[in-house]
């Protein structure tokens, strides 16, 4: 049985293995010449404004995370369109109150204010 994974298994140790290889082959023998304007932000050739390391407003966090919770709900969508047909009535139950639980989701965070942006 665990004889199937073997190819899976030898292909992510060779995967683990060359990149491995590639970062210490690349520090080896790799240019060392830090300074100052190496570690600077790059600003598309324009000289930078100010810090490059400064805090951001938590609402970009806020829309970034309801972005990601909301687009999980495709992981699940996508597979169930696939197999709606052989999944009968019981597959569409299940759907309807997954969908009614992501509906819910969205109007709290309605509610709450998470989709404003001001």
């Amino acid at each position: 049985m665990l004889a199937a994974y073997l190819p899976i298994a030898l292909l992510l140790l060779f995967a683990t293995g060359l990149a491995i290889l590639v970062v210490v082959i690349g520090e080896s023998f790799g240019p060392k010449n830090p300074n100052r304007i190496k570690g600077s932000p790059y600003e598309s050739g324009m000289t930078p404004l100010g810090e490059g390391t400064r805090r951001q407003p938590i609402r970009f966090y806020r829309v970034a995370m309801l972005f990601i919770l909301f687009d999980i709900e495709v992981v699940f969508f996508l597979p169930w369109a696939v197999v709606f047909r052989s999944l009968g009535l019981f597959g569409l139950i299940e759907m309807a109150i997954f969908i009614v639980i992501v509906l819910v989701g969205y109007v709290y965070a309605w509610q709450k204010g998470a989709l404003e942006w001001d």
